[in-house]
């Protein structure tokens, strides 16, 4: 990506500021923790609390690891992005985990963000200065089976996020923070109805809890994206060689909602009312924010519900070794409007997985993965537990 003047980081803005007429959409920094890092995910609709485990369950649920049917997995993915504009801007993500033993597990991942090249000069035949704004985070989880069909996990994580443009003698150094995630899993054993038999799971992932970034001393504040996903799912197992597993998820970013600039409602913003609201905003800690979230959007009830996005995914296996799936997403037109149908594939050659997903947008906003395919792998190792 080649510019000749310093630009907006896209890093900070790549998923809410695409929405142009409103007012209060919420933005957060290193927004990239929301995208959706494989591609098994991506191809049902970016959901992933509560579908069966896999290599990649450490960014949607870590909980689930306690139910691995693998002993050990390696998980790799590769996500271009903005790839109709450049080449150069891309997600990687490397995980792996290790169920310990029948009740536990440990995971690890690595996510690193390209921007891309970003070249600074002040005039047009300047020898231009070279730059790679990055951003990415290193995490660990443990899972505990606290009954036979339930688990939680806990997860730490450390962000770094280098976004902040070196320009003549002004220090540029990169900002960083941590977060935690909290997590539970439900599985049920095998139900047995008249025609199929069927699983039920459920999920939950309090995800990102952390202070704020900060890039220098005397900069503002942003929020990480802390974020609230509930999940369900069911699995008709029709056969010996059909499977079709259907999952909805809602979530929530736990993030205050940005303030209403009129503070007396005369419809006239003045300088000082605009500066006093932006204040107050930036004076909410990461933890009072989280619980104002459920209750702060200017417009009362009908504005809460709009924060909520949902997400529909189904995933149909045959003999466990081809996938396809599905999935739509949908976001308030006045919170985002990220709206897309997605599609994918998944092939199981012995302890290898293959996962390939593409996003198609339904929305008048166009979405920054619209005609990205996005490739995962998956090694698993080990010897197999008896789960199902």
């Amino acid at each position: 990506m080649k510019k000749l003047f310093i630009p907006i980081l896209l890093g900070l803005f790549v998923f809410k500021a695409t929405a142009q007429e409103s007012t209060r959409v919420i933005t957060t920094g290193v927004p990239f923790l929301l995208i959706a890092a494989d591609a098994r995910s991506g191809g049902m609709g970016d959901i992933g609390v509560a579908t069966s485990t896999d290599g990649f369950s450490q960014q949607w649920n870590p909980s689930k690891y306690a139910f691995a049917i693998s002993k050990q997995g390696l998980g790799i993915t590769y996500t271009p992005y903005l790839s109709n504009l450049v080449n150069d801007i891309f997600l990687g993500n490397l995980t792996y985990y290790n169920r310990i033993n029948e009740r536990s597990a440990v995971a690890a991942s690595f996510r690193y963000f390209s921007n891309g090249e970003v070249e600074l000069r002040e005039t047009f035949d300047q020898e231009p200065l070279v730059v790679k704004p990055n951003e990415l985070t290193l995490d660990v989880s443990y899972a505990l089976r606290l009954s036979d069909r339930f688990s939680m996990a806990v997860a730490g994580r450390y962000i770094r996020s280098d976004l902040k443009l070196q320009v003549g003698n002004e220090d540029a150094t990169a900002a960083g923070t941590f977060a935690v995630d909290v997590s539970g899993f439900y599985q049920s054993e095998e139900v047995a109805y008249n025609d199929f038999d069927g699983r039920w799971r459920a999920g939950f992932n309090i995800s990102n809890i952390g202070p704020k970034l900060k890039y220098d001393e005397t900069g503002q504040e942003n929020f990480i994206p802390t974020n609230l996903g509930l999940g369900g799912g069911f699995d008709f197992i029709l056969d010996e060689y059909n499977k079709v597993g259907v999952n909805l998820e809602v979530n929530k970013l736990l993030v205050p909602t940005p303030p209403d600039l009129d503070l007396n409602g005369d419809g006239d913003i003045t300088p000082e009312e605009r500066s006093q609201a932006i204040q107050d905003y930036n004076d909410i800690s990461f933890i009072s924010g989280m619980f104002q979230s459920f209750g702060d959007a200017p417009d009362g009830f009908s504005e809460e519900l709009k924060e909520f996005t949902w997400a529909l995914g189904a995933e149909y296996w045959y003999q466990d070794v081809f996938a396809f799936r599905t999935g739509y997403f949908n976001e308030s037109e006045e919170k985002g409007s990220r709206k897309f149908l997605s599609v994918g594939a998944g092939f199981k050659l012995s302890a290898i997985n293959i996962d390939l997903s593409y996003l198609f947008s339904t929305s008048r906003v166009r979405s920054p993965l619209e005609g990205t395919l996005r490739f995962g792998l998956t090694f698993n190792f080990g010897d197999e537990y008896s789960e199902y």
